[in-house]
């Protein structure tokens, strides 16, 4: 399956390339993909909060910063709650962009190694490019399971669990 499986990325902010966001998309995106049991094209976009905040407003009305977001090349077809979306009929799957100094931060804030993080967020915004979203009980707990399931084929830890 990893052969129908392309992550383009764009590094807007040089941060990401020291800290290698290519592999790191390269990893969640392809786990992700593979759990689905789906190939298809990906555009990961390395950015600093302004370009983020700036993407934010633009596109949900929300002028401030965010640590992930993501365009899915189509929209998803309607499901039930709870119930697993079908997944794009497309190849290009749609787009996604990071934001540097919002998950350092994070990660930082919940005593979590930087790589761990930013992968659980490309999966996360993976998830919505397939049509996953937590807009209800029921549809959020499905995407947080699927995230618990695809991380741990990575050795990453269960980033809802509480830690001590």
């Amino acid at each position: 399956m990893a052969d129908d499986i392309t992550v383009d990325c764009v590094i807007e902010d040089d941060r990401w390339q020291a800290a290698d966001l290519e592999g790191l998309a390269a990893t969640a995106v392809t786990a992700t993909l593979e759990w689905v049991e789906t190939g298809g094209e990906v555009v990961v976009m390395g950015c600093d909060d302004a370009r983020i905040a700036a993407l934010n407003a633009d596109f949900r009305g929300k002028p401030k910063a965010t640590n992930v977001l993501s365009w899915p090349s189509e929209d998803p077809e309607p499901h039930a709650p709870g119930e697993r979306p079908m997944l794009p009929e497309g190849e290009e799957l749609g787009d996604i962009a990071i934001a540097y100094d919002t998950c350092l931060a994070e990660a930082q804030a919940q005593g979590k190694p930087f790589d761990h993080h930013v992968i659980h967020l490309l999966v996360h915004a993976t998830l919505h490019l397939l049509g996953y979203d937590h807009l209800n009980d029921p549809d959020a707990e499905l995407m947080e399971a699927s995230e618990r399931a695809i991380l741990a084929t990575l050795d990453i830890p269960d980033p809802y669990r509480e830690t001590d």
